[in-house]
């Protein structure tokens, strides 16, 4: 006769690689059922956007088999993104964590990876938002297709977002008209982040992605300061110039106590469409150099490829348009990445000792490429 004790004994043997703690103590296994040779059971992940769901659920049901008796197991793969604790009581309920996507500097892509990371986490089942912080540039009513969407009557005192490609969107481009420049001071950009922050009706979101402004600014200090954020993407381009740039915003990241998550190198190469044969337009080596000097994980190198910006222009970002695609399969690759590291500093630092966990983490993965680590 098979038991549940039987299944959650051989389940134990696995483990989380992330978290690496068995998945039974850490409460992934659920609804264990028993019918004759048939084992079922839910399999909680703590992001839908897990990059080794497949591994895990073949590991998992290779277990179960070895049980004498069992010949069928059926494993339904769920996400449950974990709440980052800080929030309680700073945002509106639903937002679970909050994700920045900055740069050391502009014209390095960094909007076109916010808006294909958002996406992409939402293409893995997540529940996504993204607010577009970038006050005086804000480009992603344009690349989610929804330039000339207007605000309606707000309702029980909240703004209701846009919505496009299974994601909502909040942009100063809504509020803005499209010949007339944002020239505002300090006091009104804290403003208008704390609005678009807490009266906006987000609703249930497992990851809020805020899209700033290039630099080390205001917008950059109203967000750290009014918000505790689960961590930040910086975005760079090959040459020195920018990885240069990209010191100071890891830099500025560290100050405030925000972990990064990792750096992404955009506009990598070249590949010609017609030979295939790849072009390093730039300089190589700078974000591989950075990340390894400042601790933290180059999360990936996007292409540069013409359809990245043509989908942009189009309103429906290249991992849509084109998702079989080398960009396409970055932007899906970085996604799972960045989800993977917000729910192991999530699981691993309790509320109060965040930046312990931070710097334990660091630690452990030194050379492993899962480092989270803050400039110092």
């Amino acid at each position: 006769m098979i038991t549940t004790q039987d299944v959650l004994k051989a389940l134990s043997t696995c483990q989380e690689p992330e978290l690496r703690k068995d998945i039974v103590s850490l409460g992934m296994v659920r609804n264990v059922e028993i019918s004759g040779p048939r084992v079922s059971f839910d399999y909680v992940l703590t992001t839908p956007a897990c990059p080794l769901k497949g591994m895990m659920e073949e590991e998992a049901r290779a277990a179960v088999l070895k049980i004498p008796g069992v010949t069928e197991v059926a494993i339904r793969m769920t996400g449950q993104v974990r709440k980052d604790p800080r929030l309680e009581g700073v945002l509106p309920p639903g937002i679970k964590n909050v994700v920045a996507v900055g740069s050391g500097k502009g014209g390095v892509g960094k909007s076109t990876v916010a808006a294909n990371l958002a996406v992409g986490l939402a293409l893995d089942g997540a529940s996504v938002g993204l607010m577009d912080a970038d006050i005086y540039g804000p480009n992603q009513p344009q690349m989610l297709g929804v330039p000339g969407w207007k605000l309606g009557p707000a309702e029980d005192e909240r703004i209701a977002p846009a919505e496009s490609h299974g994601i909502k969107l909040m942009s100063m481009g809504f509020l803005m008209e499209p010949d007339k420049a944002a020239i505002w001071r300090g006091p009104m950009l804290h403003g208008a982040i704390t609005q678009f922050l807490k009266d906006v009706r987000w609703g249930d979101l497992d990851y809020l992605i805020v899209d700033l402004p290039p630099g080390t600014g205001d917008v950059q200090l109203s967000l750290c300061q009014s918000v505790p954020l689960a961590g930040a993407v910086v975005v760079t381009t090959p040459q020195s110039v920018a990885t240069a740039d990209v010191v100071r915003a890891v830099a500025m990241f560290g100050k405030l106590q925000v972990p990064v998550l990792g750096v992404v190198e955009n506009m990598a190469a070249f590949a010609c469409p017609h030979c295939g044969k790849e072009s390093r337009i730039f300089s190589s080596g700078g974000a591989e150099n950075l990340a390894q000097k400042y601790g933290v994980p180059l999360l990936g190198s996007v292409p540069l490829d013409p359809q990245i910006c043509d989908s942009g222009e189009k309103g429906k970002p290249v991992i849509l348009s084109h998702p079989d695609s080398r960009p396409s399969r970055s932007f899906r690759d970085l996604a799972r990445k960045v989800a993977a590291r917000v729910s192991v500093l999530g699981a691993s630092a309790k509320k109060g000792n965040r930046e312990g966990a931070m710097r334990q983490d660091a630690s452990q993965a030194s050379g492993s490429g899962h480092a989270v680590a803050r400039a110092e």
